[in-house]
């Protein structure tokens, strides 16, 4: 019996994991993405399984494996002993003399679920034909070790599916080596990287024998750029960063002749460490490596995931699980995120959540990460938010639910000590007496922003790498510290919860519906106010004749653009100066892949007929008429003293809100001149050959663009990176991302869907109430803004999420449903402001809804019920009812007066 080797990383590649194990397949994905790696060969499971069987001792080994080993050691030991007896069959023909490595590589080996970290042998240093079928036939041997057998036993595995393959490598002459982590696995942190070096063959190291140099290095939230934050050499400090202040500032001892890495060769492996993990799984790249240095370029000769790692969190959250969710996400990212998306928003994410809690002076964990990537979809750990809010101020996790939405659990709380509720007084004092000047300073910094954006939009593009990385590099360091704007992002909420807390003191159970109803109205945001200004376009446009035949003809497909039309033409004056000041904005907007409404407005033009028609008038009645009723009412409620404070809570709570929406504008004002560059970039890219089309640079990190611009990773390497996403990409839209995502404290993620029949009873569906009023119509079903056409005046518009191109539909839209948001989601913003009634928080009510149902939508009690409609034709006509008003009853028609 011959057993064939598999030569080369792409035949090894292309075995997949389960034939040549984890180890080797995942140096072949590094080797295939453009890193060094040396060149490899593989003996498969199936030339182990083959080998054990010709032996005759396949059940034999199995039975004694099985038994306790204090019972039987010697059944083993005569095992594996008549085993190591064995001809191999090897043919050994393709891998040349020389000094060799040789690797186990288990399928379960260096996994996600099992390391298998010094459980099974590897040899080095392999020299001659006869010694490395000897080495081989050990590597084969370990899997029946008493630490082998014992491990697998330790994490349940059943013995029968022990296998292994072999890695074979040539040795790289080294003249440092070592492991390394791109977590550290101590204090939990992902934007801490720590390396282990030591002289010559890192043996030692990776036994543990040799404590080496420690090298830590840290991720600049604001580019990512790595830097050296420590070295020690045994038990002597190289470098310190002095601790106080926190600030950057490094203080170098005298040089130590004994380090293994310099600052320089520290930093240059460090970049390779996290692309190469980037490449692996961008979306955790939280991996173990080995890597050496031969005085020339870094190799990397092994990659696994870390299994073994401690959370970075707060104390009180250590024993319970992380809560990711996409209550809040899910309105404004409702798709995968591409990577490059991912990389910005990674750390941007922090930035926005935490200055609130910053403000009110809570102390914020070190180095904690508030976003995650599951099914490639955007998800925030709640437990981390609920417990800053209940620590900076005291807000129930049950409050923080309601405010950003979902349905799911809230983390357990001790009753605080007098201390610490005297302590989050203060805090909450504290934050009243700040956020307004921080709230001044935002609205100031919204204005630079979009004046900075602009300037962006139309500077010249640059011309040469180093231009790209200046510039985008620019670009993200201005984004993520504005800090000032990130409050008024991140820090709506605090106002607001006041406000629906006021309420609820005296009439339980109403507080949002009420607050909704208040907040009503004047002031638009500039969300709303571009729902206006679209409006007034569409009643001009099907006022002027030729203008609305032109229009008339593009909805039959015969229109050409709309900048053809005269320059005196109404549309072509005001669709302009409307580009001009929302042109930034788009379709799900904060996508980068997504175009902006200034390359393509088309979905606007095919809106304006249908917009036309829409009675703002009226709208504004009902919205004046819900508000003076919920603020008749609430003040009735109220004892006499608390009453002249509920229009300043109301102003606030509004402002927070308009604020909110403001901010968003001028963050995704920034993406528009990032796109511009990213596809001028991608354009040169598609000349050299490494890319298909220039949109295809989406695929990549912010980090791994800069990488290739800095020569660090070759261009030609790109493709097959990219198209290794592009598939991941395409599965992760195919799959069904439940809402909810609970990761045990040992690491173990549980999926978490919720059941639907949970928030329905019959034809009643329960969810949040974010919109006054009631509303009785067709519903209409909607998974995107460009299908708005579909939308009848007066119907009820169902929807899975909703990002600001949906504005104009709620002009139309008699009520609004939506499977996701909470509070303070966009669609619950706007809703307000027009005044319709609005439910969300509905998981899987699109599938319950079939398109054409007649609903009735009830904004105060947060209800939806289907309604038999029979024959009765009237019942497509919408009635509205806002708080405090009874309607004539129809015959058919089942529904009752809210009453607030």
């Amino acid at each position: 019996m011959t057993i064939e080797i598999l030569e080369g990383w792409e035949a090894i590649r292309q075995a997949a994991p389960q034939q040549v194990g984890g180890k080797a397949w995942n140096l072949a994905r590094l080797a295939r993405y453009g890193f060094d790696v040396p060149s490899g060969w593989a003996i498969s499971v199936d030339a182990c399984r083959r080998w054990l069987g010709a032996s005759g001792l396949e059940s034999a080994l199995l039975a004694a494996a099985r038994q306790p080993l204090e019972r039987r050691p010697a059944a083993l030991a005569e095992v594996t002993a008549r085993l190591a007896a064995l001809p191999t069959g090897l043919d050994l023909a393709a891998i040349p003399e020389g000094p060799l490595a040789v690797r186990s590589s288990a399928p379960q080996e260096d996994s996600a679920a099992a390391s298998f970290a010094g459980i099974h042998n590897s040899y080095l240093n392999v020299q001659g034909a006869t010694a490395l079928e000897a080495a081989i036939r050990a590597v084969w041997l370990s899997l029946w070790t008493p630490a082998a057998v014992a491990y697998r036993e330790g994490i349940g595995l059943d013995h029968a599916e022990a296998a292994m393959a072999v890695l074979i490598m040539p040795l790289i002459p080294a003249e440092a080596s070592g492991i390394a982590f791109t977590r550290d696995p101590l204090s939990g942190r992902d934007d801490r990287l720590v390396i282990h070096a030591t002289h010559g063959l890192g043996e030692s190291l990776v036994n543990g024998q040799a404590a080496g140099d420690e090298i830590v290095l840290a991720e600049n939230p604001l580019d990512d750029c790595l830097s050296v934050l420590r070295i020690t050499s045994g038990d002597k400090p190289v470098r310190v960063e002095p601790a106080a202040g926190g600030g950057t500032k490094t203080r170098h001892l005298p040089a130590d002749p004994v380090s293994a890495l310099s600052e320089e060769l520290a930093l240059q492996l460090g970049e390779q460490l996290r692309l190469a993990a980037f490449a692996l799984d961008y979306t955790r790249p939280d991996f173990d490596l080995e890597w050496t240095w031969d005085g020339e370029r870094f190799w990397l000769l092994q990659a696994r995931p870390i299994t073994a790692a401690n959370r970075c969190t707060y104390p009180a959250l250590a024993a319970q699980p992380d809560i990711w969710s996409r209550g809040n996400t899910r309105d404004v990212v409702p798709d995968p995120l591409s990577p490059i998306d991912w990389g910005g928003s990674r750390r941007l994410v922090n930035a926005i959540l935490q200055e609130g809690f910053i403000l009110a002076g809570l102390k914020i964990h070190p180095g904690v990460q508030r976003a995650g990537l599951f099914h490639g979809r955007l998800y925030l750990n709640l437990s981390m938010m609920q417990w800053e809010a209940y620590a900076a101020m005291g807000m129930p996790p049950e409050a923080m639910n309601r405010l950003i939405g979902g349905h799911q659990p809230t983390i357990r709380v001790t009753p605080p000590t007098a201390g610490e509720r005297w302590q989050r007084g203060v805090n909450t004092l504290r934050y009243l007496l700040k956020a307004p000047r921080r709230r001044k300073a935002g609205r100031v910094a919204i204005e630079a922003v979009m004046a900075t954006a602009e300037q962006w939009k139309n500077e010249p593009l640059p011309q040469d790498d180093a231009g790209f990385v200046a510039t985008l590099r620019r670009y993200s360091r201005y984004a993520r510290g504005a800090r000032d704007l990130h409050f008024l992002q991140g820090s709506a909420s605090g106002a607001l919860s006041f406000l629906v807390d006021a309420i609820d003191a005296h009439l339980p159970g109403e507080g949002h519906a009420l607050a909704a109803a208040l907040m009503v109205g004047d002031p638009p945001s500039v969300t709303a106010q571009q729902g206006y200004d679209l409006f007034a376009i569409a009643k001009r446009a099907a006022a002027d004749p030729p203008t609305r035949q032109w229009l008339e003809r593009r909805g039959r497909g015969e229109g050409g653009d709309w900048r053809d039309l005269p320059e005196n033409n109404p549309l072509h004056r005001e669709f302009s100066a409307f580009l001009e000041r929302y042109g930034h904005r788009g379709v799900y907007e904060t996508y980068t892949r997504n175009p902006r409404w200034r390359e393509r407005p088309d979905y606007l033009l095919d809106t304006l007929l249908t917009l036309a028609e829409t009675d703002r008038d009226a709208l504004e009645v009902a919205g004046r008429q819900a508000r003076e009723r919920a603020r008749d009412r609430v003040l009735r409620a109220m004892p006499w003293w608390k009453r002249p404070l509920l229009d300043g809570m109301v102003r606030a709570a509004k402002a927070g809100s308009n604020e909110r929406e403001a901010a968003r504008s001028a963050l995704v004002a920034l993406i528009e001149p990032q796109r511009r560059i990213l596809l001028w970039l991608g354009e040169r890219w598609v000349d050299a050959g490494w890319m298909s089309t220039a949109e295809e640079i989406v695929f990549l990190l912010p980090a791994e663009i800069h990488a290739v611009l800095n020569g660090v990773l070759p261009g030609p390497a790109l493709a097959p990176r990219i198209a290794d996403r592009r598939r991941q990409f395409k599965a992760w839209h195919a799959e069904e991302a439940p809402d909810v995502i609970l990761e045990r404290p040992d690491g173990r993620v549980a999926e978490r869907i919720d059941d639907d029949r949970r928030f329905a009873e019959g034809n009643l569906f329960h969810g949040i109430p974010v919109g006054t009023g009631r509303v009785t119509a067709t519903a209409r079903l909607l998974h995107s803004p460009e299908q708005g056409k579909q939308l009848g005046h007066g119907e009820i518009l169902v929807v899975p999420s909703t990002d600001p191109a949906w504005t104009p539909l709620f002009l139309k839209a008699g009520g609004l449903v939506m499977e996701t948001g909470g509070y303070l989601s966009h669609g619950a913003i706007v809703a307000r402001e027009f005044g319709i009634p609005a439910v969300v928080n509905l998981p899987g009510i699109l599938q319950a809804l079939r398109d054409g149902d007649y609903l009735e939508v009830d904004g105060g009690k947060g209800t939806v019920r289907r309604i038999d409609s029979g024959t009765d034709d009237s019942l497509a006509q919408p009635e509205r009812i806002v708080p405090g008003q009874t309607a004539k009853r129809k015959e058919s028609d089942t529904s009752t007066a809210f009453e607030p």
